[in-house]
């Protein structure tokens, strides 16, 4: 599904001090910074809890309004409090949605425990776990999906196996991105188990170290 577009309302700001910059977190706002297009950078605020709504969809595009005109921006990147998880920081890029842009979104493999290789106990392993695309701003999907509920034991797949919408690109290699692999199940008498079996069994039991088991003098 491609990103739908969410309305943000900012309010520019003097860049300030770190002081400043705790009180506004403190009356529920985050600081950010809006760049890029032939506009010059603009720091704003935001409403804390409007901005984690508009953030929700990943790749979602934004219609970022400081009272004026709508300029569609979608979020560069971001820094959160270490514990809690608040959104400390944002910076915002301006796009045109007439131009396409690279992203990177999310793969998800759908119908793992149903592929037949592992219900015989093989090992299903996801080894790519985001993709590098370009895309129209507003074509640019929440996540990728592949089915894997085909896959049999020793299968690879490739990210050239992947379907992506048709107005996207991929910009990674498509025949050397390893995407998913299905290897046989683990034996369990490996070498390590093996040694610890020997040294439990080559243990003396206690007392025959020192001959307390030995006959008494007569």
């Amino acid at each position: 599904m491609a990103s739908q577009t969410t309305k943000l309302s900012i309010s520019p700001r003097e860049p300030e001090g770190s002081r400043a910059t705790r009180r506004l977190r403190r009356s529920g706002r985050v600081p950010g910074i809006l760049y890029g297009g032939d506009a010059e950078p603009l720091t704003f605020s935001a409403d804390a809890r409007e901005l984690r709504h508009a953030l929700a969809a990943s790749g979602a595009v934004l219609e970022v309004s400081d009272g004026g005109s709508a300029t569609p921006a979608i979020l560069k990147s971001a820094q959160y409090h270490p514990v809690r998880g608040e959104t400390m920081h944002v910076d915002l890029l301006r796009v045109d949605l007439n131009v396409a842009i690279h992203a990177v979104v999310p793969l998800e493999l759908t119908g793992g425990e149903d592929a037949p290789g592992a219900k015989e106990g093989g090992v299903l392993e996801q080894i790519t776990r985001e993709l590098n695309i370009e895309a129209l701003p507003n074509a640019i999907p929440e996540a990728i999906f592949h089915d894997v509920s085909g896959m049999q034991i020793n299968d690879t797949i490739t990210l050239g196996d992947v379907a992506v919408p048709a107005e996207v690109t991929l910009l990674d290699d498509v025949e050397e991105t390893v995407v998913a692999t299905l290897t046989p199940p683990r034996i369990a008498t490996d070498e390590d188990e093996i040694e610890e079996e020997t040294e439990r069994v080559g243990e003396a039991p206690a007392g025959d170290a020192d001959g307390d088991d030995a006959a008494p003098d007569a």
